[in-house]
């Protein structure tokens, strides 16, 4: 996520980049066949750029509007993810307990096992999301034979629910915690699945292709179209008021695209190593641990 504490007008520039370069040259190209080569029939003054323009600005506005929605659903869905792993953190933490002071120790091992396996969860539903291997981040939290059965897994965060859930599980069996407790526990759980389900119906459900194609053919025609309506008028000032509106309509049209996939591992990603990483400090220190990663910084205006 592009996160600058300024204006960067080369980075403004260079977010279209090519395609403006094209349509500066073709500009140009359109300006001096008409007014060298006198070839009159490249510009007509009743091309009504303002209807197509006004046509195809609903087009991609709608369509930009889908994409953030979609940027912005995956955004609400980490912030579940957030509160549902500080929440299972504080409730394992106050209300896990033994009536044996002898059996306090496996108590705390067995809460400490717990939310260490949530933030390997939200590391791994991270990688899971970028389609990245998770075992780097997942070495540092878990045991050897954890990892190893993990690996045979094809969705690493659902097994490591799965794994919570056992630990739980073996805790009311002990009578660690009380029936109203094991519901509260658990709706976390059913709360962090909910969420690993709508982030993956995110990333596996792309947008319709012709939300991509239709909106980018409309936008270069209307760029291709633009200079031969403005020649007769604005003469060798053509390029200057063409480029500047056709920058305006690229723009558009890829800041759609870019936010189509907010798990796609880009700058324009939800900024989810940051995400993960807060919660992973938040939690080891809900657990008194003093050994934890820093937080995630901008890197040139970027938050990962």
């Amino acid at each position: 996520m592009i996160v600058p504490s300024t204006p960067q007008l080369k980075r403004m520039v260079a977010y279209v980049g090519f395609p403006v370069v094209l349509l500066l040259l073709w500009d140009f190209a359109i300006v001096l066949a008409f007014k060298l080569l006198y070839w009159e029939w490249v510009g007509s003054p009743h091309v009504p750029l303002g209807l197509y323009g006004s046509a195809i600005g609903v087009v991609v506005g709608f369509r930009n509007n889908s994409a953030y929605g979609r940027w912005w659903e995956g955004r609400q869905l980490w912030g579940s993810v957030v509160n549902n792993s500080r929440s299972l953190a504080r409730e394992a933490i106050t209300i896990i307990r033994s009536p044996k002071a002898e059996e306090q120790a496996e108590v705390n091992a067995l809460i400490r096992d717990l939310v260490h396996h949530q933030i390997a969860f939200v590391h791994a539903l991270r990688q899971h999301l970028r389609q990245l291997p998770p075992w780097e981040e997942l070495e540092r939290i878990l045991p050897g034979e954890d990892l190893a059965y993990l690996r045979t897994r094809a969705n690493v965060p659902l097994e490591l629910q799965l794994r919570m859930g056992q630990l739980l599980q073996q805790a009311r069996e002990r009578n660690w915690f009380d029936a109203l407790a094991w519901q509260a526990l658990d709706r976390n759980l059913d709360d962090l699945a909910d969420a690993q389900g709508g982030l993956e119906r995110i990333k596996n459900t792309p947008m319709p292709k012709q939300y991509d194609y239709f909106p980018q053919l409309f936008v270069n025609i209307y760029c291709l179209v633009l200079p031969m309506g403005m020649v007769e008028h604005l003469g060798w000032f053509t390029p200057l008021g063409s480029t500047l509106v056709g920058f305006m309509f690229l723009a558009l049209d890829k800041i759609g695209r870019d936010l189509e996939d907010p798990f796609d591992n880009t700058i324009f990603d939800v900024p989810m190593t940051s995400i993960t990483k807060s919660i992973e400090i938040n939690l080891r220190q809900l657990l008194g641990e003093t050994a934890f990663p820093e937080p995630e910084k901008p890197i040139h205006g970027v938050l990962w």
